[in-house]
């Protein structure tokens, strides 16, 4: 188990309840929370590059690009993140 949070995009339902299972506390990278403050990694779907016309929001966690990953993909990626 971690105990290790993660912003996930709300379009990435299958992604989020993955590793909600895994035992990762997820939360929703949305307008509220655009640089995943306060997470160790930040996931997004790729799809929708600058769509809400921010293009100057900064973060200090790692960013997954889930683009064409399985949910296991995303979570093997985040644990080779976490053994850097």
């Amino acid at each position: 188990m971690t105990n290790k949070k993660v912003a996930v995009e709300q379009n990435l339902s299958t992604v989020r309840d993955y590793l909600s299972q895994e035992g990762y506390q997820v939360v929703n990278l949305d307008n509220q929370n655009q640089n995943g403050q306060g997470c160790d990694a930040i996931i997004i779907s790729g799809a929708d590059n600058n769509v809400m016309g921010v293009s100057n929001a900064t973060t200090q966690a790692p960013v997954i690009n889930a683009h064409g990953m399985t949910p296991e993909d995303v979570s093997k990626r985040l644990k080779q993140i976490q053994q850097q």
